[in-house]
């Protein structure tokens, strides 16, 4: 993950501070999506937002009401 190199951490230490550590191990894989409790606390310890780590790459459907 970019943006843990850029902090200068660890998989170890970042696991470490989130209590997550297959979780960072997969979401750096690509193999799984967050939590959004996760989200949240990777963009606090990253001090920026969710958006900016992550994104949305599935369908949005909007339905109208008729």
């Amino acid at each position: 993950m970019l943006l843990r190199a850029t902090h200068n951490f660890t998989q170890d230490q970042l696991a470490d501070m989130l209590e997550a550590r297959q979780t960072i191990i997969s979401l750096e894989k690509e193999k799984c999506n967050p939590l959004i409790t996760l989200a949240f606390k990777l963009a606090i310890v990253f001090k920026c937002r969710i958006e900016d780590i992550f994104i949305y790459e599935g369908e949005i459907h909007n339905e109208k009401s008729t």
